[in-house]
């Protein structure tokens, strides 16, 4: 039998992946080589697989492991390090070594420890938060919290960076090429055929080159080329704009462990404005869905709220990028799964992705790893069916609660001030850092869960009395 391939594409790098190990008479091993794409849009895409260059149809004698190749996000980053760990020959192409989503940036503790992550790529440790009402009520939100936790804020490009190293660190290799299309076989037995421009040379260019694997993982963003190439549906997305502003130190002082939310028709119709801080700079940005034309008003009222705070500061950064909404219709398709923003998994109300990228890259890898054996036989959809069974029991319920919470209070500007009132409660405090920092929806204490919703029901008949009377005074 012939050893397995597998690709995962991975955002803004491609992987390929081979554990098909040769009979020894063969010259050809085994090998994971990842590819990166740029869509139409200017996003860079990514794919992971198993390959083997010649020698398919060879008898299995040896599995020679997975080589992993990293530049790209947290999804195809983790998805690298997972199958190489895993004993699978991997490599990965991508096409732009220094790329950085537009990103807010904010990172849940639970990811620091379980993805061991090294304090140094952490910019800052967030542990109090302003919430801003339309009306500029302000809530200090963090009080619940121990001294031990906190939000990461992390640069993408550092965050990115590391994970593709320490991918490598594993027997990873890196591929300087542009993903473009792939060839879906026809058959359970035939390989995908990766079509990718390779830059390793000193042609600026590139030269045409082709990838046979045995599975697929796209995590190649939201603009997803794996994606379309399986036909796993559309999704409604946002826009997210972002500015890195460097502001003077004195000014850097006020944001040293503090983010800021900004809700309000003028910073976004549905979704929030923030300012999060970096290293020697804060990232200052908003999204939207409904009405992604007018993203840049959004960006200037969003400034503009946070003006006097950040006042002789430079733009030295603009970044856009698409979010999707909620997951896709497919996610799976024969050898082929889908990973991070690609798949969908961006959560509602909170616009969180980077953990959910992580996590599903890894999740999708350990399936492989798992079902193929270490890399000694084919997988099928049922494999990889696995992977979406555990997340979906998981996290199901995280994204419908967060689907309903947007749709309640992000509607209109009286639901965002109760959505701001609500927030200075101490219970709905502890309730959502709990949730946020350990990415699990926290049972809570009937008593004030009731408490909790008699007061909810109350904002929501304030707000809905204050649209009616806003409404009455627009006519």
């Amino acid at each position: 039998m012939a050893s397995l391939q597998a690709v995962i594409t991975a955002s803004p790098a491609s992987f390929a992946a081979s554990s098909r190990a040769v009979s020894s008479h063969s010259e050809t091993a085994a090998v994971l080589v990842p590819c990166a794409s740029i869509s139409s849009r200017g996003v860079s895409t990514s794919c992971l697989g198993f390959v083997a260059s010649s020698g398919r149809n060879a008898s299995l004698k040896s599995f020679e492991g997975l080589r992993g190749l990293n530049a790209s996000g947290p999804a195809g980053g983790c998805a690298a390090e997972t199958l190489a760990k895993g004993g699978i020959e991997t490599f990965l192409i991508e096409r732009k070594l220094d790329n950085a989503k537009p990103c807010g940036g904010a990172i849940p503790l639970c990811m620091v420890g379980e993805f061991d992550l090294p304090p140094e790529i952490i910019d800052r440790k967030v542990t109090k938060m302003k919430m801003i009402s339309p009306s500029n009520v302000a809530v200090d939100v963090g009080k619940t919290l121990n001294d031990d936790e906190y939000i990461g804020m992390v640069r993408r490009e550092v965050l990115d960076s590391f994970l593709r190293e320490r991918a490598q660190k594993n027997g990873a290799s890196i591929i300087n090429g542009l993903f473009l299309r792939m060839e879906v076989p026809k058959d359970n037995d035939s390989p995908y055929r990766l079509h990718y421009t390779n830059f390793d040379g000193s042609s600026k260019i590139g030269t045409p080159a082709v990838l046979e694997v045995d599975a697929v993982i796209g995590a190649d963003g939201a603009n997803s080329r794996v994606a379309k190439d399986i036909d796993a549906g559309e999704y409604d997305y946002a826009i997210a704009f972002q500015e890195r502003i460097k502001i003077p130190e004195d000014k850097m002082e006020y944001y040293e462990n503090l983010a800021e939310m900004y809700v309000g028709d003028d910073v976004s119709p549905d979704f929030y404005g923030w300012v999060f801080p970096k290293c020697d700079h804060v990232a200052v940005g908003t999204g939207t869905v409904i009405n992604k034309p007018a993203i840049k008003k959004y960006q200037t009222a969003t400034r503009n709220r946070a003006k006097d705070k950040i006042a002789g500061g430079k733009i030295i950064r603009v970044e856009a990028h698409p979010i999707p909404e909620h997951p896709r219709p497919r996610r799976a398709s024969d050898r082929v799964a889908l990973v991070g923003d690609a798949a969908g998994y961006v959560t509602k109300c909170s616009g969180e992705g980077i953990y959910f990228a992580a996590k599903s890259g890894r999740m999708c890898a350990e399936a492989i790893v798992e079902g193929s054996a270490n890399g000694t036989r084919m997988i099928d959809e049922s494999d990889l069916r696995t992977y979406l069974d555990k997340w979906d029991k998981k996290y199901w319920a995280t994204y419908k609660v967060l689907d309903i919470l947007q749709k309640v209070f992000y509607r209109s500007n009286p639901a965002r001030e109760a959505f701001v009132e609500m927030c200075a409660d101490d219970y709905v405090q502890k309730m959502t850092f709990d949730s946020y920092l350990y990415k699990v929806v926290v049972p809570g204490n009937p008593l004030d869960d009731l408490k909790l919703a008699v007061n909810t029901i109350g904002s929501l008949i304030r707000a809905n009395a204050l649209r009616k009377e806003s409404e009455k005074m627009t006519v």
